[in-house]
């Protein structure tokens, strides 16, 4: 009987070519290097380390001729494109590549096709895959919610596996004054980045050091990952007025920078002069953003304004040696004024903000990044809360921008991007939630700007297949384990400040256990705990059972009683939080609509406090969609008088 000849093998983005071979070929745990270590040394660091994260088997690097099954990764002059590879798998693996990116990807598709094989055989074949656009990215907006550095290091790991070359991070922004009493003062602003020449200007609720921000972007190289930092002025701004006052803008708003204070430029400029002086800068890249998005367009002189300033601080990241980026704006400012456009990148969100057509025709390089299709805000009601993955993968790719279609190979459009934006501070969602939201989102947008609309598999095959694979090798913040659905612990008796195996458990389990109590509850008692998250046998507040997570507090109406077995069962999902309290259901802590009143729009309806609830007049638009999620911690139990027994923990719902 003839062998089969390989058919194209899945992996995310999609293999821009394969001819297949028969046969597979099984590892045999040895590396061999052929060209510039230097370039090939981080790849296959990385390779190795994560290898060992799939399959449990250490790699070493060998010298000489290779053998059968030989890992073999060379710098190859010849192979054109910064990220183009070759793969030939046969007698050995062989992947060659002309600079580490290319090096890099051929590395995440061994590994992909390695995580789903369970004998760790390869198939064999020849590919040469490379990229359709050169710039395919996310952007996280950082400050409006603070992003623990712990989440960007892992994320830059999952982008990478995925083939996705830049991470945008967005360093500064504000929540908004409707939400807080309309009061700019209270409003949240955050600037996420320690800073030397302003003292006090970085956020209190969570920033980054220099030293960290540095140890990222070389993380990031070493996985051919861009780091581009962003600081959004001079809309956006209300961190920095809040600092200094006086360069707030009173007619526009406080977020809005005084584009008439001379002051404002001597602050900003000292600002960049800090990240970008320096033989060793603190943004290591070759870009930096400088926003320039949604600033006031009412007079003439205010857009002749913006326009000076963006061009200003455009030159002023050049003369740095950097490439500049921006928002799309100058449709919105059309003036008079002229803005550099030769070198310079624009993200492309709203064509009422700034037209595709004329930005390309003026010259500048375009990212496709369209509100309509790429824009995720969680919990806001507007946008997308999750990105119509489907709708992507059939139709979108980057020339698609808003309502205007390019052609897919128009050097105009550099690439393509996808954002988060925590627009409503304060609405419970936590870096799990977002997570949740980024990696189906991720996953799409790797094909879509890898492959463009060149994919060969129907979405419903796609969406089964990419579930089958990891975050990243050494990444999970899913908390997924096991296959299918399953028990996937189980422990007769949890001790008091126990370890368990398992850190966490992900959206849709449910963990179950017997609870006794020998004495009351104290506040603050703890059942299991994680680096992200608590569960309160007894919150500090009420000592009731609650849930802890970034500073939220979310609590069950329950107290457990001491001197008897409970048998309390958790289930979760991306919705809510669900007690169940001897088998009977007790309460769901799901979404909480809250709605936001101005003080002046406030109505009492009581009599003399009569009544034990007030009814407000509100404006239906003005609310927020307050989440009570729960990743379940799991990593260590905490320190009480009971114990605990019979703990099942499930990788899906039981109800």
């Amino acid at each position: 009987m003839q062998a089969q000849v390989n058919e194209k093998p899945f992996v995310t983005p999609e293999l821009t070519s394969w001819q297949g071979a028969e046969g597979r070929v099984v590892p045999s745990g040895r590396v061999i290097l052929k060209g510039n270590v230097k370039v090939l040394g981080p790849v296959v660091d990385r390779f190795m380390e994560d290898y060992r994260a799939l399959t449990g088997q250490e790699l070493t690097i060998a010298k000489g001729k290779a053998k059968a099954g030989d890992f073999v990764f060379a710098v190859n002059k010849q192979v054109k494109g910064e990220e183009t590879y070759n793969l030939q798998i046969g007698q050995q693996i062989h992947v060659e590549a002309s600079a580490l990116r290319g090096l890099a990807w051929g590395a995440q598709t061994l590994l992909q096709l390695t995580e789903q094989s369970a004998d760790r055989s390869l198939p064999c074949g020849i590919a040469e895959d490379k990229p359709r656009y050169e710039l395919r990215g996310f952007m996280l907006d950082c400050g409006r919610k603070y992003i623990p550095m712990a989440y960007l290091r892992n994320l830059v790991k999952v982008m990478s596996y995925y083939k996705m070359n830049t991470l945008q991070i967005h360093l500064n922004d504000n929540g908004f004054k409707k939400y807080f009493d309309e009061d700019w003062n209270k409003t949240q602003a955050a600037f996420r980045l320690e800073c030397d020449t302003y003292p006090g200007l970085t956020a209190k609720d969570g920033s980054y050091t220099k030293a960290e921000f540095i140890a990222l972007q070389q993380l990031a190289d070493s996985c051919g990952v861009e780091i581009i930092p962003e600081i959004d002025v001079p809309a956006h701004s209300l961190a920095f007025t809040q600092y200094k006052p006086e360069i707030g803008s009173k007619e526009y708003g406080m977020d809005h920078l005084d584009l008439f204070n001379p002051e404002t430029m001597k602050i900003v400029d000292g600002l960049f002069k800090e990240y970008l002086e320096g033989k060793n800068p603190v943004f290591r890249g070759k870009r930096v953003h400088i926003g320039t998005d949604e600033y006031s367009n009412a007079k003439k002189e205010v857009v002749e304004k913006f326009r000076a300033f963006t061009d200003h601080y455009i030159r002023l990241v050049e003369s740095y040696g950097k490439q500049a980026v921006c928002w799309g704006a100058l449709t919105h400012a059309n003036g008079d004024t002229p803005v550099k456009s030769e070198n310079v990148i624009m993200d492309i969100w709203y064509n009422g903000y700034a037209n595709p057509v004329e930005m390309k025709k003026q010259g500048y390089k375009l990212v496709s990044i369209p509100d309509g299709y790429v824009y995720i805000v969680p919990a806001a009601g507007y946008y997308y809360d999750y990105l119509n993955c489907q709708y992507l993968y059939e139709h979108w790719s980057p020339a698609q921008v808003g309502g205007v279609k390019f052609e897919d190979d128009d050097p105009a459009i550099i690439g393509g991007m996808f954002a988060v934006w925590n627009d409503h501070a304060g609405n419970g969602i936590t870096v799990k939630d977002i997570h949740h939201r980024v990696f189906p989102a991720m996953q799409t947008l790797a094909v879509k700007c890898w492959n463009a609309n060149k994919v060969s598999l129907p979405y419903a095959e796609f969406n089964k297949r990419r579930t089958a694979l990891s975050e990243a090798p050494t990444v999970n913040e899913l908390g997924r384990y096991g296959k299918g659905r399953q028990e996937i612990l189980a422990q007769a008796e949890v001790k008091p400040g126990s370890t368990l195996e398992i850190p966490e458990v992900g959206y849709g389990y449910t963990v179950k256990f017997d609870l006794t109590l020998n004495a009351d509850a104290k506040k603050g008692d703890v059942l299991f705990e994680s680096d992200h998250a608590k569960v309160y046998l007894a919150d500090p507040q009420t000592g009731r059972l609650a849930f802890e997570r970034e500073g939220y507090l979310n609590q069950f109406n329950y107290r457990v009683p001491k001197g008897e077995k409970v048998n309390l069962s958790f289930e979760g999902d991306n919705k809510a939080t669900v007690l169940y309290v001897n088998g009977h259901h007790r309460e769901t802590l799901g979404e909480l609509t809250v709605y936001v009143v101005k003080p002046s729009d406030k109505v009492n309806f009581q009599v003399e406090k009569a009544y034990a609830s007030t009814p407000v007049i509100y404006q239906p638009k003005d609310l927020m969609h307050y989440q009570r999620t729960l990743v379940f911690p799991l990593a260590k139990a905490g320190q009480f008088n009971g114990t605990i027994t019979n703990l099942k923990v499930l990788n899906y719902r039981e109800h």
